[in-house]
């Protein structure tokens, strides 16, 4: 009887630390969106697909990463996904990130469905503007153009840069009309405020740099050098 009382106490001891492990262990929803963020950037700056998107980087004000854009429809289509905003500092460098969600939504002949990764370079200060202040509207008064793609394609848009923001996604799957045209880009406020602690605006986290987590620090390490 003592032992199996011993064992039944030992046996509910480690259960009891895994209740406690399984949430430390866990990453957040908006750390693993960072992190895939990462990934996405590192995997679309060094594919030969995206030889110009170096270039576009330099040269930006600011970047959007969306690790997983979903799209998907039949008739009525739609598309979403979190992502990041991080704005360049000629001193500071990279910010810290800045959550943000895109939404679309679609009426037409389409079926089928899609997965895309995205960074989107912003070019000007009215298409930044228009992020951090939670208006903007790709395709209306923020022109938008596809980045250029591939090591033997002319593209002259490096040296005269017309759009206020250049998207390079990488897509797997099929659908008919693929376009970013249209789709608004908001902030998630609760993210930011889970994530940093509150009055974490994007202002304040991009802009102003009040607020610093260090768990996303690789991904700014990842920009560093461009």
């Amino acid at each position: 009887m003592i032992r199996r009382n011993a064992f039944i106490a030992v046996i509910g001891f480690l259960l009891l630390g895994l209740a406690f492990a399984r949430p430390a262990m866990a990453l957040s929803d908006q750390q693993e969106i960072i992190d895939k963020a990462r990934i996405t950037f590192d995997k679309l700056i060094q594919s030969p697909e995206f030889a110009e998107l170096p270039n576009y980087v330099k040269r930006a004000k600011a970047l959007m990463i969306f690790p997983e854009l979903i799209k998907g429809g039949f008739i009525i289509g739609g598309e979403g996904g979190s992502g990041v905003l991080v704005v360049r500092d000629t001193n500071q460098g990279w910010s810290n990130p800045a959550f943000y969600t895109l939404a679309a939504g679609s009426l037409g002949l389409q079926i089928g469905g899609q997965v895309s990764e995205v960074v989107l370079t912003i070019m000007s200060e009215k298409a930044l503007d228009a992020v951090i202040d939670n208006q903007m509207k790709l395709g209306g008064e923020v022109s938008m153009a596809a980045g250029p793609l591939g090591k033997g394609l002319e593209a002259s848009t490096t040296t005269n840069l017309e759009a206020d923001v250049y998207s390079f996604a990488k897509t797997a799957g099929l659908f008919g009309g693929v376009s970013l045209e249209g789709a608004g880009i908001l902030k998630r406020d609760s993210w930011n405020a889970s994530y940093y602690g509150t009055g974490a605006t994007p202002y304040a986290i991009v802009i102003e740099r009040r607020f610093n987590n260090p768990n996303a620090q690789p991904l700014r390490d990842a920009l560093s050098p461009y």
